[in-house]
């Protein structure tokens, strides 16, 4: 038995563990985004962040998660029943049976027999809720769970495991056959079944003349040890059936644990950005190579979860553009929907919903950032050349179909240089196929990319009087970022502060 609710077999449809995760979570801002999913829950939380950084690359594989989703979305009470139910079963067994020792054939048997005993209620749980509610489920993973449960899980089937494990318990005592040998040594161990006792079982012995008995004395060990090795060899084959049937009943509940609280953590965010009001769609996804990112109302999911109100979202449309340039006002907004951008298809891959009104894009056969960092403390690389070893270890896992997202990257040098090294960057990149979707500053490296018809520019807008309204629209850039915006508020501020203690004027 296996769920199959993350993907349609268990053949590997992914990306490897991604070289860049530590930049991931730290530039996107992830754990923001993960404690929303997780609420208290570490489990969900490690499942949610494998789940981002372990991407889908395979479209379908992508669909079949979202459908599932969708189903998810539409009943989340069912949805979290089976996932307490799984809970409760693995908790159960880990806090019952921690420690198990499985070193001879009678641990293996008690403990199996015991770990049953506590699962298979369990199982008809589960077989329960999909009585109640198949026909209200209609993606591929969950009918197709439902149906297996249904199919394999039949009220006779469960009847007749129990009986088994009821004949099989060590505690009601072992009945063996057994073939004498030439020198009367024992062959063929057969287990039998156990008889019923009925009131002739409860007469002593000695008045039945249809078996013979024998009793070791108490301290004779090795009696005792002969016994315990004969009794062991006539179990050891039932003992290690009974033993991987066990292990596989522990692990369908594991696994199926694991991929409900992926379906738990979306559920989760779902909940948190409903209750703002904010939009969420489920994005258009198609192969590498094979559509342009557009999007309406996209924004930072990670931003809003930090505030009581909505967040500002922006519209895009790049249609054969393989390199997006975002200019404009300092404090404009432009880091925030570069880190949305990233954001969107992270969760895209990951088979999410997206913080949008609409979403289309391809998918990237990775994803990377380059952020500026903290000055080296240490003071072993200044920071440009801490900026290009980064990019120069990006350049050793990219390739044709990623996503590159860049802010304010080589801004630490004088814009000549800063501008050059920018260029040959974006030019070496985009030729390779990979795309490219640069914040920056740096008027001559954006200028540089004007008449290049690949090439979407966007800009933050200001208004007349010097105000920010964080949403971004395609224009050429200019000369000036604004600073003296910044530099006016924040002196102004402080001026009008000073003044205000002093009680002088200017």
């Amino acid at each position: 038995m296996r769920p199959l609710l993350l993907a349609p077999s268990d053949a590997a449809s992914g990306l490897p563990q991604i070289a860049n995760a530590d930049d991931l979570i730290r530039d996107l801002e992830l754990p923001t985004l993960l404690s929303a999913m997780s609420g208290d829950d570490e489990y969900i939380w490690g499942i949610a962040r494998q789940s981002l950084l372990l991407p889908l690359v395979d479209p379908p594989s992508i669909r079949y998660r979202q459908e599932a989703l969708e189903d998810a979305l539409e009943h989340p009470s069912v949805v979290r029943e089976l996932y307490d139910i799984a809970t409760e079963a693995v908790e159960s067994e880990k806090e019952r049976f921690f420690g198990m020792f499985r070193d001879n054939p009678d641990s293996t048997l008690g403990g199996s027999v015991r770990l049953l005993e506590l699962l298979v209620p369990m199982l008809r749980r589960l077989r329960a809720v999909a009585d109640r509610h198949v026909a209200e489920f209609g993606s591929q993973a969950f009918t197709g769970f439902y149906a297996m449960l249904r199919e394999q899980l039949s009220d006779e089937y469960l009847d007749e495991v129990e009986r088994h494990i009821r004949n099989l318990d060590p505690r009601r005592g072992v009945e063996l056959a057994t073939r004498m040998g030439h020198v009367g040594e024992t062959l063929d161990y057969r287990v039998l079944r156990p008889r019923r006792n009925g009131w002739r079982d409860w007469i002593p012995s000695v008045m039945s003349r249809s078996s013979y008995s024998f009793e070791i004395p108490p301290r004779d060990h090795a009696g005792f040890r002969a016994l315990g090795d004969m009794r062991g060899r006539g179990i050891n084959e039932v003992a290690n059936a009974l033993g991987q049937s066990s292990d596989h009943v522990r692990g369908f509940f594991a696994g199926l644990r694991q991929e409900l609280a992926f379906y738990v953590g979306c559920l989760n965010l779902a909940d948190r950005l409903a209750a703002k009001g904010e939009p969420t769609c489920m994005p258009i996804v198609a192969a590498a190579g094979e559509a342009d990112l557009t999007a309406t109302d996209l924004y930072d999911v990670s931003l809003s979860l930090q505030f009581d109100e909505r967040v500002v979202g922006n519209d895009i449309d790049g249609s054969g553009a393989s390199a997006v340039f975002i200019t404009g006002a300092n404090g404009g907004g432009k880091s925030t929907f570069l880190r949305s951008v990233g954001l969107a298809h992270l969760m895209m891959q990951a088979g999410m919903f997206v913080g949008a009104t609409s979403f289309a894009d391809a998918v990237s056969t990775g994803l990377f950032t380059h952020y500026p960092r903290e000055e080296d403390t240490t003071m072993q690389k200044g920071k440009l050349e801490e900026e290009l070893a980064r990019i120069s270890e990006i350049a050793d896992h990219i390739g044709p179909g990623a996503l590159l997202l860049c802010n304010e990257s080589f801004a630490s040098t004088n814009e000549r240089e800063g501008a050059e090294i920018g260029r040959q960057l974006v030019r070496a990149m985009t030729e390779s196929g990979v795309r490219v979707v640069y914040v920056t500053h740096l008027f001559d490296l954006a200028h540089s990319f004007e008449n290049e018809d690949a090439v979407l520019f966007l800009r933050a807008e200001r208004r007349s009087d010097g105000g920010r309204t964080f949403r971004l629209h395609e224009a050429r850039p200019l000369e000036t970022s604004y600073g003296e915006d910044l530099y006016r508020q924040i002196f102004d501020s402080s001026r009008a502060a000073a003044q205000g203690g002093s009680g002088t004027q200017p």
